[in-house]
């Protein structure tokens, strides 16, 4: 399939000058595709593609990714990254928006849109609940605080290290391989390509700063997500890869807390099951759409 690129445009949020791509179509009704944890927003160009024609696309790249800016201080929360999410549909004036999100980019989604329930039209989250209940449990065995002093030294540790740098394309894009098998060779070429920059001195590095690789350990308590999963009206399709290590919602419990959603198991996918099996997710796309 022959991609047609999207428009670069940037916004403010926090001070932090932030990148999204827009598709055209300004008459169509809005999308916003949100991607995961160090991705950044060309992932959906695939998504993107098949639906231009009946959307107004537009895909952020988060803080810290892609080609947003890095925060200053590493502040990469979940609050930050939901007023960034807001600030956006805020200053592009979107009344109502579909949100289409992976992962980080789900959670994210999923939280703005307790938030703003009237703000969204459906929502897709693609293994977008954070960890199962069993790894929170068994994290809430550690006291909050060393939790916390643990994060500092983690950060602290992140400090002195400097960004993989790679001699060629290739060697990144091998990297791209190993780290997800389930990848086709062109996919992962063009997720590399899009990743990753050139340093001053001829090497390349990712573009996502490395303080992601550390997480906030003070966020919302379960009983406040839970809240914000309940105040979630729109219809909703919450979907898990078969092969994934994310824990399905169907299974663990979690899709009690929604009013109106839906979980689908995508069969011989991982955690990226959006690329694993797209057909069969642009099937389930737009019979849900």
């Amino acid at each position: 399939m022959t991609l047609h690129g999207p428009v670069s445009h940037s916004y403010y949020s926090q001070r932090l000058k932030l990148h999204y791509v827009d598709w055209g179509n300004d008459e169509a009704p809005p999308l916003v595709m949100v991607h995961g944890g160090r991705d950044h927003c060309r992932s959906w160009d695939w998504v993107a593609q098949e639906l231009r024609q009946d959307w107004h696309i537009i895909a952020p790249d988060l803080r810290g990714h892609g080609d947003s800016a890095w925060s200053p201080e590493g502040n990469y929360n979940m609050q930050a990254y939901i007023y960034d999410l807001a600030q956006l549909i805020h200053q592009l004036k979107l009344e109502k928006v579909t949100l289409i999100a992976h992962s980080l980019g789900g959670n994210i989604a999923l939280r703005y849109t307790g938030l703003y329930p009237d703000k969204v039209d459906k929502l897709v989250a693609i293994e977008g609940l954070g960890p199962s209940p069993k790894i929170i449990e068994q994290r809430q065995e550690t006291p909050w605080q060393d939790r916390f002093r643990k994060m500092i030294e983690d950060k602290r540790a992140l400090s002195g290290r400097q960004p993989k740098r790679y001699d060629s394309l290739e060697q990144a894009y091998a990297r791209m391989k190993e780290e997800n098998s389930f990848l086709s060779a062109e996919q992962a070429r063009h997720l590399t390509i899009n990743g990753i920059a050139r340093n001053e001195d001829g090497t390349y590095s990712w573009k996502f700063d490395n303080y992601l690789r550390v997480w906030e350990s003070v966020d919302l308590t379960i009983e406040q997500i839970h809240q914000l999963w309940e105040s979630i009206t729109c219809p909703t399709l919450l979907l898990y890869g078969e092969k994934s290590w994310a824990s399905n919602p169907a299974e663990d419990g979690r899709d009690q807390y929604f009013q109106n959603a839906e979980v689908k198991l995508f069969p011989d996918a991982g955690h990226w099951l959006h690329h694993d099996r797209f057909d069969l997710f642009m099937e389930t796309l737009n019979e849900f759409l």
